[in-house]
């Protein structure tokens, strides 16, 4: 399977933009493309959803907007593994490629002993992790390559986003001692995906 693996510092950070960005790139440069969200929660908050700016299909929806683990528990049922994994598989197939997006965190929990983490090495793709451009980030960003890197992900690139017009001192500093100690790209989505290098971060 071609694709990668979507992930964030943190909810709320621009995962669902940065996924529709490298998914719309990749088909502008003539690939077909299936996006996945296999599980999603927030169904309550006002629209639209993440898989509604997707055009996936997730394996489980859920109204509240809290971790999928409690979503789950609240609704009277679990998320199964291999159904979130099969629903990826499922938008890869007749496609030359796949973007598969998570949900909060790497360690968000999405069942007893897996995780979101679990689901990105189920799938074998490299991941791209968005961060926020602002206070916090380092930390925030680093934390997320270790977890990412002890389960022997590979990690293609960080993406800063949104990227402001007119970054700040504080957010060209994050940008270039990111780069200096992540050992990964590290990039600025401005709303020109056309710049990401979305292809070279396809894999295997």
């Amino acid at each position: 399977m071609r694709g990668v693996f979507v992930t964030a510092t943190d909810t709320g950070v621009g995962k669902t933009f940065l996924s529709g960005a490298i998914a719309a790139q990749l088909r502008a440069e003539g690939l077909r493309v299936g996006v996945a969200k296999p599980v999603l929660t927030g169904l309550d908050d006002p629209g639209p959803h993440d898989h509604e700016l997707l055009g996936a299909t997730p394996a489980y929806t859920f109204r509240p907007a809290v971790s999928p683990h409690l979503a789950a528990e609240l609704a009277g049922t679990t998320l199964d593994p291999e159904a979130l994994l099969a629903n990826a598989r499922a938008a890869a197939e007749g496609n030359d490629a796949v973007v598969v997006e998570g949900v909060g965190g790497l360690l968000v929990p999405l069942a007893e002993g897996f995780g979101v983490r679990d689901l990105a090495v189920g799938l074998g793709l490299p991941v791209v992790v968005a961060a926020r451009p602002g206070l916090g980030t380092i930390n925030h960003t680093l934390l997320t390559l270790e977890v990412a890197r002890a389960a022997a992900l590979d990690v293609r690139a960080v993406v800063l986003t949104p990227w402001p017009d007119a970054p700040s001192v504080m957010e060209r500093s994050n940008r270039d001692t990111l780069a200096r100690a992540a050992a990964v790209h590290v990039l600025e989505r401005d709303g020109d995906a056309a710049r990401l290098p979305v292809a070279q971060w396809l894999g295997p």
